[in-house]
């Protein structure tokens, strides 16, 4: 497959492809719309994790046999490409395979966020920051005794950036913001925050976890320090998670897992660690998940993220505009057409549980609560809110099976 990026998508042909919405429930065709929490993964990917299995299974680094050989070599590969992928020209020495975004954010925050922060310093985040990015340095900032502060979110859900110039100061260690909010769809200007960063010699650490699968990125473009996205929501499997980080960086931090294949000389008195990116993969990593990733760039490439973008971006504005129809729905974050792919949203006397149970009866599947972004909620005086995510393979006519699924709870709870 292989498109001009003017092209619009064929869906049909890419939904052939993924063999999971060929579920019904009772008859009812299955209508995935929370791709936000984890896409579906398509043949390609499925059958490079079964190749992997039935044909090179073996641990990396560690044995001279021919099965380790070929894993070391493919393992190695799935670092570059996915280099490739977000534009770090550094190729594997700045490509970290995690188990997801949390643990790249962990990972960050206890290997340089413990060495470097202290008292007096501050941490910048913002009040639509996902709980693995505020929950993190919240509690990393109370071991070393650090302050966090927020840059506010204005009534149109887009961050307040003259709050940001005046938050982010001298004592600014770090700015971690997310690329775009799972909750509001706001996609935030981070490559102005990072200048912002940089000119305070902070460093700033981008959430990408919902960038990554839905537009191109180019790390190096955006001036990340550190950048995080998981595999799970870019067509790819469970359990793997990439950090970036800037060579120079990455170099100087310690590791915080121990264990083997992170080492380089091991005696009864000390250790000496790996080159990177492997100092920071302790133990045995995620293999197979880790191919099955480049697998997933491969794919997302064959169909072009401009048209990627272009599509969820259009389904987006297609919802937004269906349920501003109804005065007793709510949408939280900014217009339609300034959205990334997903719609969070609040019904009057209806809990975004019972919202969530009844479209589920109708065959479509949403997130249902606070999306991990437990502050947000509160300042908005939303207790949870429901929503629709889209990806590759959704359609307008699942919209309009949404909205008309609405109409049930509509009905029930009138």
């Amino acid at each position: 497959m292989s498109h001009s990026e003017t092209e619009a998508l064929d869906v049909e042909s890419i939904r052939d492809e993924f063999p999971i919405l060929d579920r019904e429930f009772d008859g009812t065709p299955l209508v995935y719309l929370d791709n936000a929490a984890t896409s579906q993964t398509p043949d390609q990917v499925i059958d490079s994790i079964s190749h992997y299995y039935r044909h090179y299974n073996a641990n990396v680094h560690r044995g001279l046999h021919q099965l380790s050989q070929e894993a070391s070599i493919a393992y190695e590969e799935a670092h570059d490409r996915v280099a490739e992928f977000i534009g770090a020209s550094g190729g594997r020495k700045e490509v970290v395979f995690t188990k997801n975004t949390t643990e790249s954010m962990n990972t960050v925050a206890y290997a340089w966020g413990l060495a470097e922060l202290g008292p007096g310093d501050e941490v910048v985040l913002t009040e639509m920051e996902h709980h693995a990015a505020l929950v993190t340095w919240q509690q990393i900032a109370k071991k070393t005794g650090a302050t966090v502060k927020f840059v506010e979110v204005d009534e149109d859900g887009r961050l307040d950036m003259d709050h940001a110039r005046e938050l982010i100061t001298d004592d600014t260690e770090m700015v971690s913001v997310v690329h775009v909010s799972n909750t509001l769809g706001t996609v935030n200007p981070v490559s102005e925050l990072a200048d912002i960063a940089h000119d305070h010699d902070s460093l700033i650490f981008v959430d990408g976890a919902q960038s990554v699968p839905h537009m191109p990125v180019d790390v190096e473009a955006i001036d990340a320090d550190f950048f995080a996205f998981s595999g799970h929501k870019m067509c790819g499997p469970t359990g793997v998670g990439v950090l970036y980080g800037k060579e120079h960086l990455l170099d100087a931090m310690q590791p915080y897992l121990y264990g083997g294949m992170m080492i380089e000389k091991v005696t009864f008195e000390d250790s000496t660690w790996h080159e990177l990116p492997w100092k920071f993969e302790a133990g045995t990593p995620v293999i197979s998940e880790g191919i099955a990733l480049a697998e997933a760039c491969d794919y997302l490439d064959s169909i072009g993220m401009e048209r990627v973008h272009r599509h969820g971006t259009e389904l987006a504005a297609y919802a937004y505009d269906r349920l501003q129809e109804f005065d007793d729905i709510e949408i939280l974050g900014p217009g339609g057409d300034e959205r990334a792919a997903l719609v969070s949203f609040d019904m009057d006397n209806v809990h975004a549980h019972d919202v969530s149970e009844i479209l589920n009866a109708n065959g479509v599947a949403v997130r249902a609560g606070d999306h991990c972004t437990q502050p947000l909620h509160d300042k908005l005086g939303v207790s949870a809110s429901t929503r629709a995510s889209f990806y590759i393979y959704n359609t307008r006519e699942e919209v309009d099976a949404l909205v008309d699924a609405l109409d049930q709870a509509r009905e029930l709870f009138a």
